[in-house]
């Protein structure tokens, strides 16, 4: 078991597409290390998985990040349940279609992300093993011990 903790460059209310695109890229790294070295996933990348598919939703539902539905939101700004005047909607104000719309969206975006990573280890796989032991050795790992790993491959 294990995490990784991004620490931020500089405090920051914006994100770009991209760097939205990069942090779901990180959350998947475990998983497809996972599979890679063992063949197999385990159960845990679960909440990496959760919070990779929560920020590919908020780039379609809510920051108009998707070229197929357009630049609009789709997510109601949230309010307390003591202040809203109509029952709570689960599904949004969107038809069927623009829900299986997003699902679609969703999935693309984290498949193309997995793709991206998956690629990266594949090409990096020495660099992954040495990581992996540094990681087995001394229990965690810096950035700059993971450039020099890195660079060394």
């Amino acid at each position: 078991m294990g995490y990784t903790l991004q620490l931020p460059t500089e405090d920051r209310f914006l994100m770009t597409k991209t760097e939205l695109e990069n942090k779901i890229a990180v959350l998947l790294g475990g998983r497809i290390a996972e599979e890679l070295t063992f063949g197999e996933a385990s159960t845990g990348a679960q909440n990496d998985l959760v919070k990779a598919t929560d920020i590919a939703k908020s780039m379609i539902k809510s920051y108009g990040m998707s070229d197929k539905l357009g630049t609009v939101t789709l997510d109601r700004e949230r309010q307390p349940l003591f202040m809203q005047i109509q029952a709570p909607q689960e599904k949004g104000d969107y038809s069927e279609e623009t829900a299986r719309e997003i699902d679609c969206e969703v999935r693309r975006i984290i498949d193309e992300q997995f793709e991206r990573v998956n690629g990266c280890w594949r090409n990096e796989k020495a660099a992954l093993l040495e990581g992996a032991k540094k990681l087995l050795d001394e229990e965690v790992i810096s950035g700059s011990d993971l450039k020099a790993i890195m660079d060394k491959h």
